[in-house]
């Protein structure tokens, strides 16, 4: 019983060492020679003008989300369609249920107006 314990501990001691060593070491190792050009904001090699910290618009992270949605929903549903022949008829009316959710999503949100790009 408490050789089981035993590994899960050795696991969580390995989990923990392995990130925190190279942590450590480049905290160490790594050259400090800090300088008022490198302490810069570097933005594609321009030169900044005025205030570099700039809020983005919500409507690009909703575009974002519901092109993760759609994505995930292909990884689902495409071993779905290849077995479609060899599944119960209860496997059909869940996957059914699935594309059907996801298009009420997809409704909502394009009758919320975020999918215009503006």
């Amino acid at each position: 019983m408490q050789t089981d314990w035993i590994f899960i501990g050795i696991f969580l001691l390995i989990g923990l060492v392995f990130p925190t060593v190279p942590l450590v070491a480049a905290f160490f190792l790594s050259p400090k020679k800090p300088n008022l050009v490198k302490n810069e904001t570097y933005e594609c090699g321009v030169e900044t003008v005025g205030d570099t910290w700039v809020q983005f618009k919500a409507q690009y992270y909703i575009f974002a989300l519901m092109f993760v949605v759609f994505d995930v929903e292909t990884v689902f549903l495409f071993p779905w369609a290849v077995a479609f022949q060899a599944m119960p008829l209860f496997m059909v009316v869940e996957g059914v249920f699935f594309i059907v959710l996801l298009a009420g999503g997809l409704i909502y949100t394009w009758r919320k107006g975020a999918l215009e790009w503006v």
